[in-house]
C-alpha cells in the first residue's frame, strides 16, 4: 500500500468570519493519465489497491458537515474508494481520531455518477488541525485515465 500525495496541495484560503455566514465547499480534483498513475503527484506509478491517495488539506478549525464523489470518467472497472481525512502531522488526536472512511466506503469510483457522503455512523467532527482529504482504493489497480472531483461541505468553527 503506497501513499501518493498530489503535488502543491496548499490549504485553502477562508475567511474567518463573512456576511452570510461561515460555510462553504471546498473543491478537490484527482486525475489520472492512461496508464492509471495519478496527474501531478509524487508518484508516477498506477494507483494499487489499498493505496492513499491525499487530494488536498483540510483546514484546522473546519467541522466536517458532508461530501460529494464526482466521478466524471471512472477509474478501472470494479475500483471502489473510502473516502476520509488523516492529519498532515501524522498525530493522531484523541478527541477527534483520524478516519479513513468517515465520509463514506465502497463507493464506486470505477462508474461515472455522483455519489453522495454514506457513512451514517458518524457525527460531524471539529479539526482540530490541518487533515488531508484521503481516497482509498480497493479491488483492483487503476490502468487507465479518469477524473473525479470530492466536494466537502464545512463550517468554519475554530479550533478549540
Amino acid at each position: 500500500m503506497a501513499t501518493i500525495t498530489r503535488k502543491n496541495l496548499g490549504s485553502h484560503k477562508l475567511p474567518t468570519t463573512a456576511p452570510y455566514g461561515t460555510a462553504t465547499t471546498l473543491h478537490y480534483q484527482v486525475a489520472t493519465d492512461a496508464t492509471g498513475a495519478v496527474v501531478n503527484a509524487d508518484s508516477t506509478s498506477a494507483v494499487a489497491s489499498g493505496d492513499v491517495v491525499r487530494l488536498g488539506i483540510l483546514p484546522a478549525g473546519m467541522r466536517l458537515d458532508d461530501a460529494k464523489t464526482l466521478v466524471s470518467t471512472g477509474w478501472t472497472a470494479t475500483i471502489t474508494g473510502k473516502l476520509g481525512f488523516a492529519y498532515v502531522d501524522g498525530v493522531d488526536s484523541t478527541d477527534v481520531p483520524q478516519d479513513d472512511d468517515y465520509f463514506g466506503t465502497g463507493i464506486t469510483i470505477a462508474t461515472a455518477g455522483r455519489y453522495a457522503a454514506s457513512n451514517t455512523a458518524v457525527r460531524p467532527v471539529v479539526l482540530p488541525k490541518d487533515a488531508y482529504l484521503t481516497l482509498t482504493t480497493a479491488v483492483a489497480a487503476n490502468a487507465k485515465a479518469s477524473q473525479t472531483d470530492v466536494l466537502v461541505n464545512v463550517t468554519h468553527v475554530g479550533v478549540a
